[in-house]
């Protein structure tokens, strides 16, 4: 029975495992222009709005350098630092092989969404791309969700949204859509689960039988 007819993802932990790049990149910046490291933990909790912003607030009368020197940095060292989960492209290329609309939902901002896209050849699977840049609430409100919706009328509840953060929970409900929490590389794995979201996974794997089940 097909349950849906539209496919959000995330990207960061959830298509891909680009923690460790994300990481070097914004201390890449801080050893340059603050002289100091940050641990993976306050990295974290920066995450929320795109990187030019965090960028900005961290380096001030230098953004436009720095800003040059982590999108420099971060592809640079993308092929190195960063993949593509095993399994997730042949699930991308069995969902658009229905012709479902397939979203990129993300707070990265767009130049880095786009980067880590391309790199991994993926970006061509995509309907719609929103990113942290293109919402004037980030995740964890449903803004892009709803741009989704919209662009493609879909009903909500025919739609799931596949994501490894709590933000992604909230804002999937908030929307009233379904969300999939996959946690096979998540860095918030026993709050994604204490959330008790619709759908669980562990595996891309299991991610996919339940998907494909589901769209045919």
């Amino acid at each position: 029975m097909k349950n849906f007819d539209g496919i959000i993802f995330d990207v960061d932990g959830t298509l891909t495992s680009t923690n460790e790049l994300i990481f070097a990149s914004f201390n890449h910046i801080a050893k340059k222009y603050l002289n100091k490291t940050f641990t993976d933990e306050e990295i974290i909790a920066l995450f929320g709005p795109p990187e030019d912003h965090i960028l900005r607030e961290m380096t001030g009368e230098n953004f436009e350098s720095a800003h040059k020197d982590y999108y420099d940095f971060y592809h640079a060292n993308h092929n190195e630092m960063a993949d593509i989960y095993p399994g997730i492209k042949d699930l991308i290329q069995k969902i658009k092989q229905e012709n479902l609309p397939l979203g990129i939902f993300t707070g990265k901002g767009r130049k880095a969404a786009i980067i880590t896209l391309e790199v991994l050849d993926i970006f061509k699977y995509f309907d719609l791309i929103v990113t942290g840049d293109d919402v004037k609430e980030h995740k964890p409100a449903p803004e892009g969700i709803k741009m989704f919706l919209e662009k493609f009328k879909l009903n909500p509840e025919k739609v799931l949204l596949i994501g490894d953060a709590p933000a992604d929970i909230i804002a999937a409900h908030a929307a009233g859509i379904k969300i999939a929490s996959v946690v096979w590389d998540s860095y918030a794995k026993e709050k994604v689960i204490e959330l008790n979201g619709d759908f669980i996974f562990e595996t891309v794997e299991n991610l996919e039988k339940f998907v494909l089940e589901n769209i045919r």
